[in-house]
Order: structure tokens, then sequence, then C-alpha cells
């Protein structure tokens, strides 16, 4: 099985408590992405780095990734909740809220 991200790609990681799995990109796109496994259905895009994503961490907690780019940048993701709460923040632009 495969699929065409559509850009360079950098870093993967999988989630502690989903089926899903994060990438970041490179050149074109500068992106981060959440796909659900074993389907490959891309469930979020992550954007804000202006170069390549180059680096990937997960928290120790499994909830929250931070990534490093060549824009000289940290950003930081809260991309997997043990419990997803309906009453959070579902922007994507507050780095500090839940992106789903």
């Amino acid at each position: 099985q495969s699929i065409d991200t559509g850009s360079q790609v950098c870093n993967l990681a999988w989630s502690k408590h989903a089926s899903e799995l994060v990438s970041t990109h490179g050149y074109s796109q500068n992106q981060i992405l959440v796909w659900k496994y074993p389907s490959l259905v891309q469930v979020a895009k992550l954007t804000g780095h202006s170069y390549r994503v180059l680096y990937l961490a997960m928290s120790p907690d499994g909830e929250s990734i931070v990534t490093g780019a060549g824009d000289e940048t940290l950003r930081f993701w809260n991309v997997f909740s043990k419990a997803r709460s309906q009453k959070e923040s579902k922007s994507a632009l507050n780095l500090f809220t839940s992106i789903r």
C-alpha cells in the first residue's frame, strides 16, 4: 500500500492513542499531515512552516508533537488526544489547542 503525498517526506511518527500517523514534508508544501491507518485517508493538514519540516518529536504523553524547520522555528501542535472533547477549540491556528 502506498500514497503520493505530493511533496518530500521528511519524518513519520505513529500515534500512541489512535490508528493514525503523522508525516512532515518539504518542498513544495512544507506541511504536517495526519493520516488514518490503514486507510491512509488524510484527516488533518497543519501549515505554518515556510521551509522544509526537517524534525519531528513526540511528547512523552503522546498527545503533542514539536516540529523544526528550515525557517528556524519550532512549532508545537496538539495532534493526538487520549480523549477528544467536543467543547475544545477546532482552530488549527491556535497552536496550543487541539487540531481536531
